[in-house]
C-alpha cells in the first residue's frame, strides 16, 4: 500500500510515502517473510533546487554497514550505525536502498546516540539522493533480521572469497517494496497562518509582533515531532498570549503598545507562511497593524534547552532606538533575575530588501532561541530539524525560565520601567500572573505527540482548529489566513 504524496514548497513537490516492505529470507528452508510499515525520506524542490530522496521502489539483498561492498544492496542501519560518512558511502556505491531502524519509543534513545543522528539528519537532506531511503520502527522480527544480516556481513568482510561470491549471488534476506499505486505529485498545497491581537491603550500605537512557526521537519515527515523545533516556540507564544491577556483585560494596566501574535506555517520551508502573511498585511495597509508603526518583530524558536539564550538580529540596533531599548531590558532581566543564564546578541546579516520584512519601515527582525547558530528568515530551509527529540529531550523548567525572561523583558519595555526608576529585581509575572509550568508541559506534550510536517497538516483535522481556539481564548480579532505555496 502506498500513501498519497503531499505538495511541498516553491515550484515543487514534497513527496511522502508510507510503504509496507516485505523482507524475504532466501534459504534452503521454506521462504519466510516479514511485512512492516516504513516512512519515506523527504522529497521536495525549493527555489529550483532538489532535496531529499528521489528513489521509491526497492528490490535487493539486505546488508549492514559492516560490509564493504554495498552496490545493489539494501543497507540496514540502526540508529547508532547512522553517520553522514556511512550515508554518503552508501549513496556513492549506488546501494539499492537504505533502511534506518529507530526505536518505537524514541524517549528511550540515550542522548549520546540521539545527538549524532540529530546533527547528521539535516545534513543528509541538503542534497538530492537518488536511492530510496526509508525509516521504520524497530520490532522483534526486524531486530532479529538485522542481527542475522549483520553477522552475515561481518562474515563476508572477513573472507575475500565470500565477498566475491556475494557480489554475484544472493544468500540472505531480500528487501522488496512494491505498490500498485502510481506516484503523483500534488501541487498547490495550502499554508495556514493564524493571528490575533491585544490592543493597547491609546491611538496610533506602535505594534510589537510576536511570531512562532508551528510546523516541524525531519528526515521522514510522519516522524517529525519537533518538540523544541518548534513546539517550544509555539508553547511560549501561547503562554505569552495568556499572560498579557490578563494585563490587558484591565484598562488601567494596558500598555501603550498593540501586541500582534502570529502562528505561521511553512516555517521549515523558507518561512513561506510568514512571508505571505506579511505581504497580505502590506497589501491592505489601511487596516493593517504592520504598515508604518512596527516596533520590532520577535520570532520565538528552540527555547526548550540550554543555559544560553541568543537573540539573533538582522542588523545591530543603534542606541536610542526602541529595538536597542528592548535588548537592554532582556539583559537587565537576565542579570538581575536569572544570573545563571548566558545571554548574547548574534548579528546575522541578511538582505532585507529580498524579504517582505524589508518593506516594514523601522522594523527589526529578532529571533530568540537557545540554538547558537540558528539561521534567520530566508536562510537554509533546514535548521535544527531532528525528528527524534520529543518530550524526553525537552527541559520544561528551562522552557518556563525562558518564557519568564521573554515576558519580563517585554513588560519592562512596554511599561517603561527603566525610565520610571523601577527596581531591577522587580518582576511583573508572579503570583496570579506567574508562568505556568504545567500549562507549558501540556502544550509541548500535545504538540510533540503528533507529526507537524507541513505536508501533513492539510489532512490533520485537529491541530490548526485547536491552535485557533487557544488564540481565541485570549486575543481579539483572531483570523486564519490561507495561502498557496509560492510557485517561484
Amino acid at each position: 500500500m502506498l500513501e498519497t504524496m503531499f505538495k511541498g514548497p516553491g515550484a515543487a513537490l514534497a513527496l511522502l510515502l508510507c510503504v509496507p516492505v516485505l523482507l524475504v529470507l532466501i534459504s534452503p528452508e521454506p521462504v519466510q517473510g516479514h511485512e512492516f510499515t516504513v516512512y519515506r525520506m523527504q522529497q521536495y524542490n525549493l527555489q529550483r533546487e532538489k532535496y531529499g530522496c528521489r528513489g521509491v521502489f526497492v528490490q535487493g539483498e539486505a546488508r549492514t554497514v559492516e560490509e564493504e561492498v554495498l552496490t545493489r544492496r539494501c543497507v540496514i542501519m540502526r540508529l547508532p550505525d547512522f553517520t553522514l560518512e556511512r550515508f554518503h558511502d552508501a549513496v556513492r556505491q549506488t546501494a539499492a536502498a537504505m533502511l534506518i531502524l529507530v526505536p518505537a519509543n524514541i524517549s528511550s534513545v540515550p542522548q549520546h546516540v540521539a545527538q549524532p543522528f540529530m546533527a547528521s539528519e539535516p545534513e543528509a537532506l541538503l542534497s538530492e539522493t537518488l536511492i530510496p531511503v526509508y525509516v521504520a520502527h524497530e520490532d522483534s522480527e526486524l531486530l532479529s533480521i538485522y542481527e542475522q544480516t549483520k553477522s552475515a556481513s561481518l562474515a563476508l568482510r572477513s573472507s575475500a572469497v565470500l565477498q566475491v561470491i556475494s557480489m554475484v549471488t544472493a544468500n540472505g534476506f531480500q528487501m522488496v517494496a512494491g505498490s500498485d499505486v502510481q506516484i503523483k505529485p500534488i501541487n498547490d498545497s495550502a499554508i495556514v497562518t493564524l493571528e490575533g491581537m491585544l490592543p493597547g491603550r491609546g491611538e496610533d500605537l506602535p505594534t510589537i509582533v510576536i511570531v512562532a512557526h508551528y510546523d516541524s521537519f525531519g528526515i521522514a515527515p510522519w516522524l517529525s515531532y519537533g518538540a523544541d523545533s518548534n513546539g517550544s516556540g509555539v508553547a511560549v507564544l501561547l503562554e505569552l498570549a495568556r499572560l498579557f491577556h490578563k494585563l490587558y483585560s484591565d484598562r488601567r494596566t494596558q500598555a501603550g503598545h498593540n501586541i500582534l501574535f502570529s502562528l505561521t506555517g511553512g516555517g521549515k520551508f523558507n518561512y513561506q507562511g510568514t512571508k505571505r502573511w506579511i505581504e497580505e498585511h502590506l497589501d491592505h495597509s489601511e487596516s493593517s497593524l504592520l504598515h508604518d508603526n512596527v516596533a520590532f518583530v520577535l520570532c520565538l524558536d528552540t527555547l526548550g534547552n540550554g543555559e544560553a539564550l541568543h537573540l539573533h538580529v538582522s542588523r545591530p540596533p543603534r542606541p536610542g532606538t526602541v529595538q536597542h531599548a528592548f535588548i537592554q531590558q532582556i539583559e537587565q532581566v537576565v542579570s538581575s533575575c536569572f544570573p545563571s543564564v548566558t545571554f548574547g546578541v548574534v548579528h546575522k546579516k541578511i538582505n532585507l530588501g529580498d524579504t517582505a520584512l524589508g518593506l516594514m519601515p523601522g522594523s527589526m527582525l529578532v529571533e530568540m532561541g537557545t540554538a547558537g547558530t540558528h539561521p534567520l528568515l530566508w536562510g537554509p530551509a533546514i535548521q535544527e530539524t531532528p525528528h527524534l527529540p520529543p518530550r524526553s529531550q525537552m527541559d520544561i523548567r528551562k522552557l518556563r525560565r525562558n518564557t519568564a525572561i521573554v515576558a519580563e523583558a517585554l513588560a519592562r519595555f512596554m511599561y517603561n520601567f527603566t525610565e520610571k526608576g523601577s527596581l531591577m529585581e522587580l518582576q511583573v509575572f508572579k503570583g496570579r500572573l506567574e508562568v505556568q509550568e504545567s500549562r507549558l508541559s501540556s502544550l509541548v506534550h500535545w504538540l510533540s505527540s503528533q507529526s507537524r510536517a507541513a505536508q501533513l497538516l492539510e489532512r490533520d483535522p485537529g491541530l490548526l482548529p485547536t491552535l485557533e481556539l487557544q488564540l481565541s481564548r485570549y486575543l481579539r480579532q483572531v483570523q486564519r489566513h490561507t495561502f498557496l505555496t509560492d510557485k517561484r
